[in-house]
Formats: structure tokens, C-alpha cells, sequence
């Protein structure tokens, strides 16, 4: 399965789920980060880590590790 840690610069995704044990998941997931939100992988750091997601027109940053905790399905493209 596909998770957001894999996604490459400019890809858009769909959260399909998401492994909620580690509680720094569950703090991402008050930012909107839930099943059924689209996202879009705007960069990683030049180490790999953090990652930056655009979620609801903000970015936001998170781990690789977190990253790894949310199965994902690609979208197409905009327009």
C-alpha cells in the first residue's frame, strides 16, 4: 500500500486510512489529517525529512515516520 512518505513532489492523494497508534498521528489527525482528505506533497527537506503537505489550502509539516502511518490512493492531476 501506497503511504504519504511516498508520495513525490506535486502528487495529489486520498487518505484511505490511517494507523492511529502512535499518538503524534492522532494530533495530526485534529489538523485534518483523516480518511477521506486530499492532500498535495509540496516538498521534503533536503535530509528527507520533514515532509510538507498542503491540506485544505495550508501547509503543514510532519515526519516521514507519521508519514508512513497514512495510506493514501493518488489522485489525478488538476486540470
Amino acid at each position: 500500500a501506497l503511504t504519504l512518505a511516498e508520495l513525490k513532489p506535486g502528487e495529489r492523494a486520498r487518505i484511505d486510512s490511517i494507523d492511529t497508534a502512535d499518538t503524534a498521528v492522532q494530533r495530526l489527525m485534529v489538523l485534518g489529517l483523516v480518511e477521506g482528505a486530499e492532500v498535495v506533497f509540496l516538498r521534503r527537506s533536503l535530509g528527507g525529512d520533514p515532509l510538507e503537505l498542503k491540506l485544505y489550502g495550508a501547509a503543514i509539516s510532519l515526519r516521514r515516520e507519521q508519514a508512513r502511518c497514512f495510506r493514501v490512493e493518488r489522485l489525478p492531476p488538476h486540470g
